[in-house]
């Protein structure tokens, strides 16, 4: 009996150890300023989230001297894309790793290998172990040009990001690519229900900027119809010229997406806000056949497609959705029994921020036809923080421990509980 109740439990423990890690590389770099360019140009040209995406990876990061560099050579950024594409290793290797490797070499396939734009191994990257412990990295086939300086972050055989000291050289992912032709976004936009917003987006000019630029690596949008717009142009306006910025640039994601992707790719996503420390996340969410999008402030959901033709789709929302980096929930007390509304869904009332409502006087909960919110000139935290932020600091990982994994506990406490009485 003793062998059956172990031959259970053991399975458990095993089970009950696994952790589930899932990084995100622009928060991992956030906390290093030295490398903000790098940590820039990851989310510009739409590779963060495609490492966010992968496990077993190496990010081979250079400071902002480098980047500044590389920048003034004037590439587009489909070229910057190539580039920093060969600096992502689809392998992980460490700062231990990188010194004990087999044969004193090892040649590593990159992000750059894998878009199937790099011709032969143009897109392989060898690395060397030399002497006086120096790591050097190159193109295949040929001598080191670029070495190891230290270890940034990682998170293990995960995501490792390592610093060299080089950008790595190839013609190949450094040569011009063909411009794709450019698509009229506000002109769509205006012809389909969202022309106050693309009168905004048209009215700044970096934001249309960072727009335009983005629909080439694939770009989605969640554009607040006319009604919903009209209503917060007020707010908006009260914004500072850079706030208004990031709050355009928060209503796109610079990921191409359908609708059916859209449904199966629930949970959070940067956005074109998002930047190092400054998250700017939203968080996809389905409900029933409709798909919400939401922040800590408020929730909306689409309902339409303005376009849908990759690499650019464009939905529109009936409400606008607030990034809480700019808005803050209202206090609000939960209202007393009312009628019914006529018309319309009734929007759920933010909760009250702790410890803040005392000695203020209660505001009455928001109507169904209009968010709540209040302009902060800091971000401001959710009422009562938020699961999307459980993240490991130190380490930009996130440990989820599923309801199964909550099973698993009580099932090994029945074992043991049952054990002691058959024993």
């Amino acid at each position: 009996m003793r062998r059956i109740i172990i031959s259970y439990i053991v399975p458990l423990l095993l089970l009950l150890a696994i952790e589930t890690h899932a990084h995100n590389v622009t928060r991992l770099l956030a906390s290093h300023p030295s490398f903000s360019s790098f940590n820039h140009f990851l989310t510009q040209t739409h590779l963060a989230d495609e490492i966010n995406r992968r496990t077993t990876i190496t990010v081979c990061a250079v400071d902002n001297s480098v980047m500044s560099a590389l920048t003034s050579k004037g590439y587009t950024i489909s070229t910057l894309k190539n580039i920093l594409s060969l600096h992502v290793l689809l392998d992980y290797f460490d700062a231990k790793k990188l010194h004990q490797i087999r044969d004193g070499s090892a040649l590593a396939a990159t992000l750059f290998q894998a878009t199937g734009a790099a011709p032969g191994t143009t897109g392989f990257v060898n690395i060397t172990d030399l002497k006086g412990g120096k790591v050097g990295f190159g193109p295949d086939g040929g001598d080191p040009s670029s070495f190891f300086v230290k270890p940034i972050e990682a998170v293990p055989y995960n995501i490792s990001i390592i610093q060299i000291n080089k950008v790595l050289p190839s013609e190949t992912a450094s040569a011009p690519t063909p411009a794709p032709a450019e698509m009229n976004i506000t002109g769509i936009m205006s012809a389909h229900g969202c022309k106050v917003f693309a009168e905004a987006l048209l009215a700044n000019p970096g934001a249309t900027k960072t727009y335009q630029e983005s629909v080439e690596g694939g770009m989605t949008v969640f554009c607040p119809g006319d009604d919903a717009m009209k209503g917060f142009l007020p707010k908006y306006k009260n914004l500072t010229a850079p706030k208004k910025e990031a709050f355009l640039d928060f209503l796109a994601v610079p990921t191409y997406y359908s609708m059916a992707m859209l449904k199966s790719n629930n949970g959070p996503m940067n956005t074109l806000a998002t930047d190092g420390a400054n998250k700017y996340e939203l968080t996809v969410q389905n409900d029933g056949e409709k798909v919400t999008i939401r922040t800590r402030i408020n929730t909306v959901k689409i309902i339409d497609t303005l376009i849908d033709d990759q690499p650019l789709a464009i939905y529109a929302t009936d409400k606008v959705l607030l990034p809480r980096e700019l808005f803050k929930a209202s206090a609000v007390e939960a209202p007393a029994p009312a009628p019914a509304p006529e018309d319309g869904d009734v929007a759920d009332s933010p909760k009250p921020a702790k410890g803040k409502a005392k000695g203020k006087k209660k505001k009455a909960a928001p109507s169904p036809d209009s968010d709540s919110y209040d302009e902060s000139d800091s971000p401001a935290e959710g009422p009562d923080g938020d699961a999307d932020d459980a993240t490991a600091d130190e380490a930009g990982a996130v440990r989820i421990i599923g309801g199964a994994k909550a099973g698993l506990v009580v099932s090994l406490i029945c074992l043991f509980a049952s054990s002691s009485w058959l024993l």
